[in-house]
């Protein structure tokens, strides 16, 4: 089993930074792959970026490309979601979700089993 729990959201100027953190509890969650989705109200919730359990692979939506950056920190069990030139259009309810998953699945939310309880992040214009 793992717990993940998500930090460093909140209100930002359009332009702004943001660093959301995911620290995870169990033994297991340094051979998980995982990942950030972020759901706005009325809508699917959407890939935003993820790692492998090495971080020697990362993946990003074609959105957040060259604006956000993922990393994580197995000794701390931890992963985070580096956000730059933030836009309104980032706002929404950002997840962290885990599980043991193929490159080819990394994308895709019906891969991980695992998920958070979500942190907001808001952008002003």
């Amino acid at each position: 089993q793992v717990q993940l729990v998500e930090s460093g959201g909140g209100l930002v100027q359009a332009g702004g930074s943001l660093r959301l953190s995911c620290a995870a509890s169990g033994r297991t969650f340094r051979g998980y792959a995982v990942a950030w989705f972020r759901q706005s109200p009325g809508k699917d919730r959407d890939f935003v970026a993820a790692i492998i359990s090495s971080g020697l692979i990362k993946y990003y939506g074609d959105s957040v490309k060259g604006r956000f950056t993922i990393s994580r920190d197995n000794a701390v069990n931890t992963v985070y979601l580096q956000m730059n030139n933030l836009q309104p259009e980032d706002t929404a309810v950002y997840y962290c979700a885990a599980d043991e998953v193929s490159a080819a699945g990394l994308g895709s939310r019906r891969e991980y089993d695992y998920w958070g309880q979500g942190t907001q992040v808001t952008v002003s214009s």
